[in-house]
């Protein structure tokens, strides 16, 4: 295989990279959004697994999949609904920075690192130790430095806070269903599921069911954020994660918040403030560190990464 992982790796992390400016682009609401970007992605799955079942002759294993494993990832999927609902709303808040949003959603490691310790008994070791301190000054110093420039920032902050919260829980009930589940199997349950919660929440806060604005535009960016972020990042992604070390995977983590500020910068001109810019410092550092930690002795977490 040589380099062709780490090359697959680098070009996932630039494809969910422009997860955040696709959802900029569009005009419609933030649930709406995540909706077709789901339904979307859950088609293209569903209809892999169908043409690899006529074409390969490979057998349905969607069926063998058990009751309990199933409603695990139903429930799985609601938390990751509500993951992209939290997430997309803060980047929809005016004047939130690409830079915040991406860094504080991603921040995830950090609070699997704690719930690991104190639910699972799993002991810290020195490298998440170190990393969950570095890491939650840089969510403060964020948090702190939107908070002096507009309050409504803070708000925003908290949502894409609250997203990286439910991406943790995400990872830490999907670990053991992704162990006897295949990857396919387990996006397109999960993925269907979150697109029916969506659809519920469309309904409950009366949000759009249909795009908002110039109708094949936003087709058009859905189509792009299920297939390059969600399809192509997330996908190529797991399977690079076979054939590379811990520390790549680790690194790859940060690789989106860092992709995703320059491409805001570039492409939306957006430049994080100095304050933002230390604590996304700080906090990138305590995330490569947490997931560092570990991916050196429990590396299944970071082999499930289907969110942002």
């Amino acid at each position: 295989m040589r380099g062709g992982p780490y090359a697959a790796i680098a070009l996932a992390v630039v494809s969910v990279s422009f997860a955040s400016i696709f959802i900029t682009w569009s005009n419609s609401p933030p649930v709406t959004i995540a909706l077709y970007r789901l339904a979307i992605a859950t088609g293209i799955i569903g209809a892999t697994i169908l043409l690899r079942g006529s074409l390969l002759r490979k057998p349905n294993t969607l069926l063998g999949i058990s009751g309990r494993d199933a409603a695990v990832m139903a429930l799985i999927g609601a938390i990751l609904a509500t993951h992209f609902a939290l997430w997309i709303s803060s980047l929809k808040v005016e004047g939130e920075s690409i830079a915040s949003s991406v860094v504080l959603v991603t921040s995830h490691p950090l609070l699997v690192g704690l719930l690991s310790h104190y639910v699972l008994r799993e002991r810290l070791n020195r490298w998440m130790t170190v990393g969950i301190v570095l890491g939650f000054a840089g969510v403060v110093s964020i948090a702190l430095a939107d908070y002096g420039f507009a309050g409504s920032l803070l708000y925003a902050d908290i949502l894409a806070f609250s997203g990286g919260v439910m991406a943790g829980f995400y990872f830490l009930l999907g670990r053991r269903v992704r162990q006897r589940v295949a990857l396919l199997d387990y996006a397109f349950v999960v993925y269907a599921s979150a697109t029916a919660v969506l659809f519920l929440f469309a309904v409950a806060l009366g949000s759009s069911l249909a795009p908002v604005g110039d109708l094949p535009r936003e087709l058009l960016l859905f189509a792009a954020l299920a297939i390059i972020p969600q399809i192509g990042g997330h996908t190529l992604y797991n399977w690079a994660l076979r054939w590379v070390t811990a520390p790549v995977v680790s690194l790859s983590l940060v690789g989106e918040p860092v992709g995703s500020s320059l491409l805001a910068w570039v492409l939306l001109s957006q430049v994080p403030t100095v304050g933002v810019g230390i604590g996304a410092g700080l906090a990138l550092v305590g995330i490569y560190l947490t997931a560092y930690g570990q991916s050196s002795h429990a590396p299944e977490i970071l082999t499930t990464r289907d969110v942002e």
